[in-house]
């Protein structure tokens, strides 16, 4: 079993329960923890027997532009889609990131982590 992570990954997307956060939009840091069998990729140095972590960054990225009101359902989407797409991964965690949100007061981010 190995542990790929990629993290830091920014977008610039437009979730929000205000109306105005889905005119606007904000910036947006994601980090993904996943695990799967990484001993046959290991082996043979071959990306055709790896957990293809830009195929995996490209998904991330699509479900980013699809505009919800929670990060909640942003991570669900996000969990929903990359298990559908890579049936290696066995478990996943998620962390989405909100900069600067608009809750009155200074702060430099809020997250919501999810795990399957």
């Amino acid at each position: 079993m190995g542990i790929i992570e990629i993290e830091g990954m920014k977008f610039y997307a437009y979730h929000g329960h205000f109306a105005a956060e889905q005119v606007v939009g904000n910036n947006f840091e994601v980090n993904i923890r996943l695990e799967a069998d990484c001993d046959r990729a290991a082996e043979s140095d071959n990306l055709d027997d790896a957990l293809n972590y830009q195929a995996v960054y490209e998904t991330i990225k699509e479900v980013m532009q699809i505009k919800s009101a929670l990060l909640e359902n942003v991570g669900k989407r996000m969990l929903d889609t990359l298990y559908k797409r890579f049936p290696a991964i066995k478990k996943a965690t998620i962390k989405i990131s909100k900069m600067n949100p608009p809750m009155g007061g200074e702060m430099e981010r809020v997250s919501v982590t999810l795990e399957r």
